[in-house]
């Protein structure tokens, strides 16, 4: 199971449906078979920056899933780690606005699912690649995860 990240359906807007439809029609046949997942972050960090994918994501509103109990706790040893504290956007905490990284560490950790986001690995960083590394779960961006179905277009 794929659990995408907000950077990586902006990265799939840039396949326009009308230019790339078997794109599409592939992505969507894994949505339906439950392959791919994200959360309710996701969405509001994707309605409130896309308007591209806006009605995409409203016909697929049941993939952006709310966090369990045992991801909340999940969530809770993300932040135990000092360096990932700082991974909290202090403008998004004041603001209000969505934060989905750690949501989506979390549904992967406990779907042993892979996430999938166009963030890169920095050296000491709190990026979604540094913090799925310390907590062993698996990360790709969506070049690879296009790779690994073997999709050719």
């Amino acid at each position: 199971m794929y659990v995408f990240d907000t950077t990586s359906f902006l990265e799939l807007s840039h396949y326009y449906p009308k230019r790339f439809p078997s794109l599409w029609a592939s992505f969507n046949d894994l949505v339906e078979a439950g392959e791919i997942i994200s959360v309710k972050e996701v969405f509001k960090e994707i309605n409130d920056s896309k308007p591209e994918l806006f009605e995409w994501i409203h016909t697929k509103k049941n993939i952006f899933c709310e966090p369990t109990e045992e991801e909340a706790r999940f969530l809770m040893q993300i932040f135990q780690v000092r360096n990932f504290q700082h991974s909290l956007e202090q403008k998004k905490l004041i603001k209000g606005g969505a934060f989905a990284d750690p949501f989506v560490i979390a549904k992967a950790k406990v779907t042993n699912g892979i996430v999938v986001t166009q963030e890169k690995l920095k050296p000491n960083a709190a990026k979604i690649p540094n913090i799925c590394e310390h907590f062993k779960v698996r990360c790709l961006n969506f070049e690879i995860f296009m790779e690994e179905q073997n999709w050719r277009f």
